[in-house]
């Protein structure tokens, strides 16, 4: 009797199907991937709330194939977004709808998108898996039961994103909270695939601010997790992501730079990571030298970055990294790979090992590393130029060995065409590593003045300006540097302007500059003192020796000290 029935009410359905409904359908069908293209987006308008033509595009079978042309490699980005667009209008119709959208299991293929590094897809996919889960015939625990891509999915979702890793850790699964869950899924019973993104998620809830870094599920659980994916027994891609992996957990955290280098060897464990491809006979192992040979880049870059973090401000770390294997004529060697993120890490790791005083008089000296470093910085992408620069700053330091033989191979004028960058990071280096004050001045004065007001007067963050300031106070300590700065009003009036700013880190900087310019015991001091005084700067010293901040407060009256000396 239910058969009976049903024919009339399919039939009725069916009689309602019109025939542009049709078209819209055989159209994504096209074998030509533009018209195909074209087809969705007219699907797409033509649903725009109009629930009828959405229930006509379902009943005709148009899911199917739109989740088919979403998942495929093959297909562009645009159509991909597209599709995913399509999908999520059609979830916004009636519930009908959003039934026969999880029957056609939409939620794998929509998480499995997430995957993507396209932004304008993930941002589709995420739009439509919200109006998805809004809908209250959703069943909530679908999205915890397609386990690995749900995995995945929270891994995309947390990557530096403090909102959502704040929302994240408070969700609750069965009366248990999402972190929870995730370092259960890091037991050694567990898939190793599962295990590393389980570790990756609470990785990025960490770096976002979600979770601190002394919590015992990232100290005991996390951490240990990601080191044990560094050992031999791992297959060799499991062995880059657990090291990139680590390198990005620890790589603003002194503590956890110290658990983990005493962690399983950890340091030492790393060194292997250099022995790719390994010397099998190509006659008896072809199959792995293959192998090893698409990965030895891989492996090296991620070992470079571990080091890197490793080593990012513990002088006993440096000093182990350091005394491992050959690891200098490493850095070297990666200095001038042809893989651009193994050049890239290289430098990072040396940026890294160049913040030891030590290390600058020994084995950067012992290993010329300054010559291979310049060459990077002839010819590079803005990104390894940005490290390579923050590592020249300091290896022409004063107490550096280096610092000679640098400006001797022509250092000065690639440093002043960094000041000319259209990258700030760059200028801001150039600006840096030119503090050799008096000489560079004399010769470059108004290239430099003129890079420091450029970012004194742009639109960048608190960090910034006020790393410029202090490189104008620097330059303030030079007896021709300081005339320079004293016969350019625009950089006095922009001095005085943070002297008088709302962050108290800009009007610290700016008093840096005062104090170095009306210094009593230096030449000319008076005649600074009195022009700074008629353009205002001793009222606003007066203002700030009243201030609450007892830095500003006490900068001010030391300042003031020097007008009645």
């Amino acid at each position: 009797m239910a058969c009976v029935l049903e024919t009339p009410l399919r039939m009725s359905v069916l009689s309602e199907v019109t025939a542009s409904s049709r078209h819209y359908v055989d159209r994504l069908f096209d074998p030509d991937p533009q018209k195909v293209l074209q087809g969705v987006i007219d699907m797409k308008n033509a649903v725009i709330g109009n629930n009828k033509q959405k229930a006509n595009l379902i009943v005709l079978g148009a899911v199917p194939r739109l989740l088919y042309l979403l998942q495929q490699e093959t297909s562009s980005t645009e159509l991909r977004t597209e599709c995913a667009v399509v999908l999520g209008s059609l979830a916004m119709g009636t519930e009908n709808n959003v039934k026969s959208l999880l029957d056609c299991h939409i939620i794998p293929a929509l998480l499995q998108g997430l995957l993507s590094p396209e932004l304008k897809f993930i941002e589709a996919c995420l739009r439509c898996l919200r109006t998805i889960f809004t809908s209250p015939v959703t069943p909530e625990e679908l999205l915890y039961t397609v386990r690995m891509q749900a995995l995945k999915c929270f891994s995309v979702l947390a990557f530096e994103n403090p909102q959502v890793s704040m929302t994240l850790v408070n969700v609750l699964v069965d009366g248990e909270l999402l972190p929870q869950i995730f370092v259960k899924m890091l037991q050694r019973d567990k898939p190793i695939e599962m295990q590393l993104t389980s570790a990756k998620c609470l990785t990025y809830m960490c770096r976002a601010g979600a979770i601190q870094t002394d919590d015992n599920c990232i100290v005991l659980k996390t951490l240990p997790s990601l080191v044990r994916m560094c050992s031999k027994e791992r297959l060799l891609e499991e062995r880059v992501e657990g090291a990139e992996t680590l390198a990005y957990l620890i790589e603003t955290d002194v503590e956890l730079q110290r658990i983990a280098s005493i962690t399983d060897h950890l340091i030492a464990m790393l060194s292997d990571y250099f022995k790719y491809p390994s010397s099998v006979s190509a006659i008896t192992d072809i199959k792995r030298l293959d192998h090893d040979l698409k990965h030895a880049h891989e492996l090296r870059q991620a070992a470079f970055k571990l080091y890197a973090s490793l080593g990012a401000n513990d002088e006993d770390i440096r000093k182990k990294i350091i005394e491992t294997e050959n690891m200098m004529d490493r850095i070297v060697n990666g200095l001038s790979e042809s893989s651009i993120k193994v050049r890239l890490s290289a430098v990072r790791c040396l940026h890294s090992l160049s913040r030891s005083v030590q290390q600058l008089r020994t084995s950067f000296q012992d290993h010329a590393v300054w010559k291979p470093l310049m060459k990077v910085l002839q010819n590079a992408p803005d990104e390894v130029l940005v490290v390579a620069s923050s590592t020249l700053c300091n290896l022409l330091l004063e107490f550096s060995p280096s610092k000679e033989p640098i400006l001797e191979s022509g250092a000065i004028e690639l440093l002043c065409s960094l000041t000319q960058s259209e990258n700030l990071a760059l200028r801001v280096n150039g600006i840096w590593a030119l503090m050799h004050i008096d000489q560079i001045m004399s010769s470059h004065g108004k290239q430099i003045m003129q890079a420091v007001t450029l970012i004194l007067e742009g639109e960048h963050n608190i960090e910034v300006k006020e790393q410029t300031l202090c490189i104008l106070a620097n330059i303030a300590d030079g007896t021709t540097a300081k005339e320079l700065i004293m016969t350019n009003d625009d950089i006095l009036q922009k001095i005085k302007y943070y002297m008088s700013h709302s962050n108290a880190k800009l009007q610290l900087a700016a008093m840096f500059c005062i104090s170095n310019l009306i210094w009593n015991e230096e030449e000319g001091s008076q005649e600074r003192q009195d022009k700074l005084r008629d353009i205002g700067i001793v009222d606003i010293l007066h203002k700030l020796s009243q201030s609450s901040d007892p830095n500003l407060c006490d900068k001010a009256k030391t300042a003031l000290q020097q007008y009645l000396a």
